[in-house]
């Protein structure tokens, strides 16, 4: 099993705990992004990861791939070159103030690549999966070429191409990922989707669902899955089901779509150490499960504790194992002492 991961990868800066922008005189450096996180979730349970990118060829864009490689993700083909690493600012929101994001990404090294830059032939040989999310085509329409050149090859090799729809509303109109996607989308076997994504690409939303109140409606998921799969010929639609109590405790728990039936998982209460991140591991946590040959259930279940837990860890990647995600997914959520 090996999965190749495309996308940008971030320094993160960040307030200590949870003090506000307005109020920091320092910032914790950390690095990561949505491909980044699930390259690392792969390789902390044990599976070969390789992340492709480009970084700038000095101490920061350095410092970046060394956070990947002491989790043992491969960063052979990251390429080397262009102006700067992009960053991303944090604030950590809590009980009814929400964390908030801001982007200093225009001009980073990836948003600058060429199609040149990658040969995506020698990159996927010997691959079993390609992962990519909507944020990484939203760089660019240079950026969503290299996307599109990537599954095609994945495709032709007999990859199996996974895609989180992750809209980001600062990097793009709706339009514009709805038009780009649909180019992308009929390369794409597992598609990871949230409660608004289906919604803000495609235009396809569930029924009954107030997500900023804590309702959510089974039915209407499964109608949003039904339709992404009848559109673009998936074979299996994933959406997570957030419900956002405040900033500090969501109720956490998805859907897997599968040959025209859906299953429900678990659901977790959580209390949120940090949030960023948790689609990406949910994500790695599915990839995870249908590679090693779990059933629909297992595989779900896997893929929601996984991402549970990522909520209780600072930063963006998901530091557990497979016995410690087991453990949850098989009932002890106790918290208790392991001694």
């Amino acid at each position: 099993m090996k999965t190749v991961c495309f996308g940008e990868l971030m320094l993160r800066l960040a307030p200590e705990g949870y003090t506000r922008f307005v109020q920091a005189n320092s910032f914790g450096a950390t690095y990561g992004g949505g491909e980044a996180n699930v390259s690392v979730s792969l390789a902390n349970f044990g599976t070969d990861a390789k992340f492709v990118t480009k970084l700038p060829k000095n101490e920061i864009g350095q410092a970046a791939v060394n956070s990947l490689r002491m989790f043992g993700v491969d960063t052979s083909d990251i390429v080397r070159g262009g102006p700067r690493v992009g960053i991303y600012f944090l604030e950590k929101g809590a009980s009814q103030r929400p964390s908030k994001v801001v982007y200093d990404r225009a001009g980073s090294s990836i948003a600058t690549a060429t199609a040149a830059d990658f040969d995506w032939e020698k990159i996927l040989e010997g691959a079993t999966w390609f992962h990519f999310t909507g944020i990484t085509p939203a760089l660019g329409d240079n950026v969503a070429e290299i996307t599109l050149e990537a599954v095609k090859t994945a495709k032709k090799l007999g990859l199996t191409v996974s895609c989180d729809l992750n809209y980001r509303k600062n990097l793009w109109s709706k339009e514009k990922a709805g038009e780009t996607m649909a180019k992308l989308m009929p390369y794409v076997d597992v598609c990871i989707a949230n409660e608004e994504d289906a919604g803000d690409v495609f235009n396809i939303h569930a029924d009954a669902t107030d997500i900023t109140g804590g309702k959510l409606s089974h039915e209407g998921y499964i109608s949003v899955a039904r339709k992404l799969t009848e559109c673009f010929g998936f074979s299996k639609v994933a959406i997570t089901l957030r419900e956002s109590i405040t900033a500090s405790d969501n109720n956490w728990a998805a859907m897997l779509y599968s040959e025209g039936e859906a299953i429900f998982s678990k659901k977790y209460p959580v209390h949120i150490v940090d949030r960023v991140g948790g689609g990406d591991s949910f994500g790695a946590g599915l990839i995870y499960g249908i590679q090693s040959g779990m059933s629909t259930r297992e595989t779900l279940e896997f893929a929601v504790a996984a991402s549970c837990l990522k909520h209780t860890i600072e930063g963006d990647y998901n530091q557990v194992s497979v016995d410690e995600v087991q453990k949850l997914a098989g009932g002890d959520g106790s918290g208790r002492v392991q001694r």
